[in-house]
């Protein structure tokens, strides 16, 4: 292993709860050991995107009820190619080169699950978006 794979292992928290077994299939064994250490790692990134995103857009989300926000997260990341490129990026740029090979031999469906799990990550964090009340 080289010195940047090793330095990128390095920095990935670890996700106790991952359970790899035989019959674990190879996408959900890559989602498990290298997809979901580095979205934790970038989580605080995802939402200084994401709230940089609402802005861009005239805040609008801001009056939407919660049932129409969770679904405006979805349909941004869906729907939107620069934004969803950017979050893809930020995840295959903490990829170790072996990463990037195994990513590239099914990377439609690794992006779909990327993707989902960001989207997963940000609807559970929804209130960070909040505008907050100065007293």
């Amino acid at each position: 292993m080289n010195e940047r794979s090793s330095s990128l292992q390095k920095i990935r928290p670890q996700i106790s709860s991952v359970i790899i077994t035989e019959f674990t299939s190879e996408d959900e064994r890559f989602q498990n050991v290298t997809l979901r250490p580095i979205i934790k790692l970038q989580n605080d990134l995802f939402l200084l995107v994401f709230q940089n995103y609402i802005a861009k857009r005239k805040n609008a989300f801001y009056e939407l009820t919660l049932e129409k926000r969770l679904s405006y997260v979805t349909h941004a990341i869906q729907k939107d190619l620069k934004l969803r490129n950017s979050m893809k990026g930020m995840i295959i740029g903490h990829f170790t080169l072996e990463e990037y090979q195994q990513y590239t031999e099914n990377s439609s469906a690794l992006n779909k699950r990327m993707m989902n799990m960001v989207i997963k990550r940000i609807q559970d964090q929804i209130q960070y978006f909040e505008k907050s009340v100065l007293v």
